[in-house]
């Protein structure tokens, strides 16, 4: 069995679907592409048993139907190595020898039976599917994702929740401390629905969608997985089980006081003055007369650091601590040139969001204030 590729063509795809295998597994074909031809049309797969990415894309002279697989590192290492120029594979179908041959050399391996290779999932009767713009999934995912957990200690904290209603789509994430929501109006579900993608498959979508501009990705999702169908890649993840808390009960209403502040200047003076902040991160914003005094101390080690930013400011005098490290992601998070921050009193979430909207986006971010102790 033999075909011939472009060198480039096969690297590129490769790379993009290798980010799904994880570096260490269980099962020895999980370290493996799955090479699976019909006709002239190549398809490759990569597994790590939770996620599945796959893409499709034609070859040259590809002589018959065939299944393999093939350890990714090794030929995914030995591919970058070679120039653009078309490459011939050849194939033994009962040893599984592998023969690349290109421009005064060859490589050869050995796969694996592609049999052995997991299967993907059968999406269930009760099946949602929706289409979704590819800038409106990029853009919901790119402002959310930051904000999900880390901890297992409670796992639907540890994704993106994707909440579909006939009026809206919403994309949510939050570790407790901070949250981000960002809606858009111009995507409607035909009914409320709703599933919460972890964030190793949320990240490998980020960056694939970086490339679809203008398309759009299909959706179909039940109550244990969702498959992204984008132009020239397919992933099938498994969903995150469980129920995704109230998130709009924890956004404060009425909020008195507002800050208008460029986002650029905050987050230059945020970075200067945490650096003399104690382990915790810990800033203190005082707002007062259209000024913004962000200033941090470690008596541990006697330092202290303030800076001013003008800002415009509504509201009575006011002190709030926040964790530096948390403010900074949020605000490099929001778009635009000023970030609009509304407050109640200290011991409430600041609100965040930007001046100005993106098209029928509506983003918003939350975070939780920290103890002052003067």
């Amino acid at each position: 069995m033999n075909f011939i590729v472009s060198s480039s063509v096969l690297t590129s795809h490769l790379q993009a679907i290798s980010r799904v295998i994880n570096s260490k597994n269980t099962i020895p074909v999980l370290d493996c592409f799955l090479f699976e031809f019909e006709g002239n049309t190549l398809r490759l797969t990569a597994s790590d048993n939770d996620n599945t990415l796959n893409t499709s894309f034609d070859v040259v002279e590809c002589s018959e139907d065939f299944r393999f697989a093939v350890s990714s590192k090794i030929l995914l290492d030995s591919l970058k190595e070679i120039s653009e120029q078309p490459v011939r594979f050849e194939i033994n179908k009962e040893t599984l020898e592998i023969v690349i041959y290109y421009q005064n050399g060859k490589y050869s391996m050995v796969g694996m039976n592609a049999d052995e290779y997991p299967s993907a999932p059968v999406m269930g009767e009760n099946a949602v599917k929706i289409s979704v713009p590819a800038d409106v999934l990029a853009s919901g995912i790119s402002c959310s994702l930051f904000a999900a957990a880390d901890d297992e200690i409670r796992p639907v904290m540890c994704g993106v929740y994707f909440d579909f209603t006939p009026e809206s789509i919403t994309m949510v994430a939050s570790d407790g401390h901070k949250l981000a929501r960002c809606r858009d109006l111009s995507v409607t579900g035909a009914e409320k629905s709703a599933f919460i993608l972890p964030k190793k498959p949320a990240t490998l979508l980020k960056s694939l969608l970086a490339k679809e501009s203008g398309n759009e990705v299909v959706i179909e999702f039940d109550d244990r997985f969702a498959i992204f169908a984008l132009e020239n890649y397919k992933l099938v993840c498994r969903l995150i089980e469980g129920r995704y808390p109230n998130y709009n009960s924890v956004i404060p209403q009425n909020n008195p006081r507002k800050i208008t502040v460029d986002r650029l200047a905050m987050i230059g003076a945020l970075r200067r003055v945490a650096l003399f902040s104690s382990q915790v991160s810990l800033v203190k914003l005082h707002l007062q007369d259209n000024n913004m005094i962000v200033s941090a101390q470690d008596s541990d080690f006697s330092t202290f650091a303030e800076e001013s930013i003008t800002c415009s400011y509504e509201g009575s005098p006011m002190n709030i601590g926040f964790s530096a490290s948390f403010l900074i992601d949020i605000l490099n998070n929001i778009p635009g040139r000023e970030v609009i921050i509304e407050l109640a009193d200290p011991s409430r979430a600041g609100v965040m969001f930007p001046a100005e909207q993106e098209g029928q986006q509506e983003l918003l971010m939350l975070l939780m204030p920290m103890m002052l102790t003067d």
